[in-house]
Parts: C-alpha cells; structure tokens; sequence
C-alpha cells in the first residue's frame, strides 16, 4: 500500500510525486514511458508573463521547476522590465533535451519515491472513496491517494486537416478508457484542445533578414536557493518574425481545410493561445501578427516558430512557412497540429484540488482544464502537498488571491470554471502589485516551512533575507542627507535636484528619479543586488502596496465568514435562480468564494449573508 500514487510525469506529475516523497511519503509516478517524463511537448520555454513569477512560487513551495529550469536554460530574460514590478516575469529558452534529462535523474535519485511504467485505465473505489488505481493489465495497486496528472493523453487526438488520429503528443499510446470510468463515477468530463506549430531545420531559415533577439546581459534565476551557472555570453539567440497579407490570405483561402474551422475538431481551443488562422478571423483588420523563432535545443537543429500553432493540413501549411520573410526555403521537419483530449469540469474540485466526487482523488495539470506548463506544475505541487496532509489529518494548504498566483489559478479554476484551456495572466490577478516575482519567497516559504516542504537551512536563508531588508529599511530611515559640498557636488554630477529641507534617505528613495544605486554615492550600502531590489520596490511603491493590503483586509474579512457544508440553497429565500443553481454547483466555503462565482450578484451575497446570520448566527 502506497501513501499517494501520482499517474502521469508531465510538468504537475513531476512537482506532486517530488513533494510527496520529500514530506516523508512512500510514493508511486506510475507514467506510461519514463522517457517522456519531464517532456516539454509544445513551446521550449519556462516561465512567461504571469507564468515566471507562478515558477518562483513553485520555488519557493519546494518544488522542482525552477531549478531544473534555472541549469536548462540557453537564454534567459526579464519581461517588462522597464516596466512596474507588478508584471514583471522571467522567461527561459529551456533546452529541451537536457531540462526532462535533469528531472528524469533527480526523480530517480528522491527517496521515497517509486517509478512504474505502465497505463492506468480505472480507479479503485469503495464507497466515493478513491483506494488506488486499475493498470491496462489489470493489476490493481492499492494507495491512501491517488493524484490524477494526465495531460492530453485522455482519449488524445492529434488533428492536421481533417487527419484525426487517436494518439497522445509524440504519437504516444492514449488513455482510451480512464475519462469514460471517470464519467461512470459521477465526474462531468469536458473537451478541450491545444496545439503547437512546425519546427523548423536551422539551416534553412535566412537569419540575415530577420531581427534578432538576445538574452538578457543580467544574471537570472528562478530558485531562491542556487546561484546563476552560466555565461551571458552563451546565450542563444531567438529571432523575431511576421506574417504578412500573403500569410493571412493563403490562410483565409484554406480556412475550410483548417482542423477547427473545418469542423474536425469537437475540443474547444484556448481564447489567449490561439491558432494562427484564428487570430487571422478574430483580428482580420491587423496587417502583420508578431512570431518568434526559438530555438529548441543545443543538440539538435531545429527552431520552434512560437505563435503560429495550426491544424492545417501539411501542403497549406508549407506554403504558409514559405510566405514568412527568411523562410522562403525553410525546411519543415516537425509539422504543426492540433490536440484534443478528456478533462473533467474544475467546477467538480475542491480548492485543495481533491475531487467533491470520489474523496481521496485529487487533480492537477490539464485535466482541471488548464494550459502551460507552470500552470500545471503550481497546480502539481498544491495537490501533492494537500494528500500529504489529508493523509496526516490536517488542514489543507489554500493559498489566498493575495499569497500567490497559484492562488488566483486555484481559486479561478474551483470558482467560475472554464469551458475552454485556461491560462495565467496578469490581469487576473486583483492584488498583483503584492503577487510579484521579486517576493515569492517572502510570501510562501512560510507556509512551506510549517509542513516541511523545504528545509531549516532555506527557512533560515529566508529569516536572514527578511532581517537584512528590516535592516536597510532602518538605516534609510535613521540617516539623513548632510548638506555639503560633497553632497552637492554628487547631485549636481548626476543631474538630480538638490533636496531643500533635512529629510531621510528613506524619503528621498521616494522621489521617481532617486534611486538605491544613486543614493550609494552618497552612503555605503552594503547590501546585496536582491535585498536593495526589494527595499526599493517597498519604499517606491509604499503608498500603493499599502493600499492593497487594504483591500486584502476586506478580502479576508469576508473569507472568514464560512458558509456550512450542509446548506441547501433551496432554503434561501430571495436568491436569484441562476445564484441557487451556481451556489448549488460549486458549494463555495466562504462568503468571498460565493462572491467571485459567476451569475451570483452582490444582491444575492446580501441575501445569503442574512439568511446564515439568522439560520447559522454567523456574523
């Protein structure tokens, strides 16, 4: 009998079964082909807007992803960085032989960790009560719980034109019959689809014409715990790329032939990832759309031609490469295609992740419906640690909207549900000013270290940080600048205008054109890159993170008011029949929950409130 038992090695399997086994489980990564564990099917990247700042999250929770990403990478960089720190992100160009290489050996190498290959094709239940998994063979493997991270592989169909062929990414054997015992069970299963474009031979492309793209000349990392392993110079580059009106019309002539608009597909797509001959007929009135080429790996040759995902058949989809400038000759060695698979309503999961069905079984990744690879590791890495803590008997982590991006995902996800691929963005995130790349280490290894998912030695890393940043904030604010001529001499120098009164370091840093690096010539600050980082972003931006803890305040206010498991909404006089029936459906557990659900208006949280205030006294 196995404690947890994770099915599929994907980005979430990998985070769930590493995190059960280091929080002291006996764990079993059942994967039909331990090859392919760790494999980065679509896009040669990690990290992203949004999604960067979700990998330093999984970092700073123990988890896997960002290291792995960190001694992978062939070129890193910084998005928005002349931007706030509210949308900053890192991004890595992971190299895609060497990053599921690295997470192969360090899964081998976890102890309490088993890896088993074969295909899991039912579930054991008793009961509602998950109790382990049925292989193809028919062996049954018994476990306290059981973590479902299947990708694409449920009932997976590989669509270019009107080809529709049974298959998982890579040709791989499909789940034919797991998605069908799940149904059988009570959960509601969902059709949705993804997909990714050509590859392209490197010698091929015409480099010349095109605008290239380098990495950053600042050293990266996604982990808190490890230093940068690579030269800048060695970065590779990308290059940037785009379509024209002769793209956009070989396109619009072939529309028919397309997979989705053809009507070979049942799967909905994802709205912010789309095909290229969707955003063609979604945007028709833009002349040019912006691609990139990436590329993959430093073993092999070929580019990744990031946005131009299609389901066309291959002849169009030759003549589409050829219209592109500096790839009038490319050479297409992987086709683009389409992928639909099974996944189950997230409106049917806990925010913990495990299922309102069949207790014991929790989800993560794709199958809750969403897309990328850091939405499914942050989901992976939740759902390993709450059946580690189910299985002790203890509460479950739920990270609030202001903990993390991970949060808002769950939170997101469990809520309002989704018909369609969701993905992480910025704007989704109501406190993303508090949810930066900078603080995800202040924000979450807290909570990491009080179920011991990270260790003294990182706990300790985190308290010297905290007492280092409380250090400088102090000493900013003890100091004052002395008019002298030194003094200004050195803001004459630098062309910055010369304070009139006595004030504080602390209240020049917030001034816009002040900064730490500035204020250095005037004090010594002897204090690393990253600490004088965040006590800039705090004083800079004091006046508006406090005002976001506010709004935290109010958040949590109504997230402490608890609505009963037992409660039938029926009973609730006055609630709009769309607010029963959502309220019904997702059986939120705090009055702040029942508030993000879509269709339930503030009339409606005003109702309940009242009626739990006379039928439960909750105030």
């Amino acid at each position: 009998m196995y404690d947890c038992i994770v099915v599929g090695g994907g980005h979430a399997g990998i985070e769930a079964c590493h995190i059960a086994a280091k929080m002291g489980k006996n764990t079993l990564l059942v994967t039909a082909n331990f090859k392919n564990v760790g494999d980065m099917p679509c896009n040669p990247s990690i990290g992203g807007t949004a999604k960067g700042i979700i990998v330093r999250e999984i970092d700073a929770l123990g988890g896997l992803m960002g290291h792995i990403a960190d001694i992978s990478q062939i070129q890193i960089k910084m998005l928005n960085n002349s931007k706030g720190p509210a949308v900053r992100s890192l991004r890595a160009q992971a190299d895609k032989i060497t990053y599921p290489k690295m997470m192969q050996e360090t899964l081998k190498e976890t102890k309490n960790l088993t890896i088993k290959e074969t295909m899991i094709e039912d579930l054991i239940v008793e009961d509602n009560k998950t109790r382990g998994v049925i292989t193809s063979t028919g062996e049954k493997i018994y476990s306290k719980t059981v973590i479902l991270t299947t990708g694409t592989y449920l009932k997976g169909n590989i669509l270019i034109g009107s080809e529709n062929t049974p298959s998982g990414p890579h040709g791989e054997a499909r789940s034919n019959y797991l998605s069908d015992k799940l149904k059988e069970y009570g959960l509601k299963i969902i059709r949705l689809k993804t997909g990714t474009p050509q590859r392209i031979k490197k010698d091929s492309i015409d480099f010349s014409v095109l605008q290239r793209e380098d990495g950053d000349n600042h050293y990266w990392t996604f982990s808190f715990d490890y230093e940068p392993s690579y030269k800048i110079e060695d970065q590779v580059p990308c290059y940037l790329v785009y379509t024209n009106e002769n793209t956009h019309q070989i396109i619009r002539d072939n529309l028919e032939k397309s997979a989705m608009y053809g009507g070979f597909a049942t799967g909905v797509g994802p709205r912010y990832c789309p095909s290229i001959e969707d955003k063609i007929v979604r945007f028709a009135d833009k002349p040019r759309h912006q691609l990139f080429l990436e590329p993959e790996s430093l073993y092999y040759d070929d580019y990744y031609l990031q946005g131009f995902s299609t389901s066309m058949p291959r002849d169009v989809q030759e003549k589409m490469v050829h219209s592109l400038h500096g790839l009038e000759n490319a050479v297409i060695t992987k086709y683009a295609y389409a992928i639909e698979y099974d996944a189950i309503d997230p409106l049917q999961i806990k925010p913990s992740l495990e299922n309102k069905v069949l207790e014991n079984l929790f989800t993560a990744g794709q199958i809750n419906g969403t897309s990328g690879y850091e939405e499914a590791a942050g989901q992976g890495i939740i759902a390993g640690i709450n059946a580690v803590l189910k299985i002790d008997g203890k509460d479950p982590l739920i990270l609030k909207r202001s903990d993390a991006y991970i949060g808002v995902l769950i939170d997101d996800l469990v809520t309002k549900g989704t018909i369609e691929p969701y993905r992480m963005l910025t704007s989704r995130a109501e406190f993303r000013l508090i949810l930066r790349h900078d603080n995800a280490d202040l924000r979450l290894r807290e909570y990491a270290y009080k179920i011991g998912a990270i260790n003294e030695s990182q706990y300790q890393k985190l308290i010297n940080k905290k007492q280092k940043i409380n250090g400088l904030i102090k000493y900013l604010k003890e100091n004052h600048i002395s008019k002298n001529n030194e003094t200004i001499k050195i803001f004459t120098k630098f062309n910055k205008n010369i304070p009139t009164a006595n004030i504080s370091y602390y209240d020049l840093l917030k001034r816009p054109e002040i900064t730490l690096e500035f204020i250095s010539q005037l004090i010594p600050l002897d204090y690393s890159e990253e600490i004088k980082e965040q006590v800039e972003i705090m004083v800079k931006y004091e006046g508006y993170i406090n005002k976001a803890y506010k709004e935290v305040e109010k958040l949590e206010k109504l997230e402490e008011k608890e609505i009963p498991e037992d409660i039938d909404y029926n009973k609730v006089h006055n609630l709009a029949s769309e607010a029963r029936q959502k309220l019904s459906i997702v059986r939120p557990k705090t009055i702040a929950q029942a508030s993000r659900i879509s269709g339930v208006n503030p009339v409606d949280i005003s109702v309940l409130s009242i009626y739990l205030k006379k039928e439960y006294n909750n105030e």
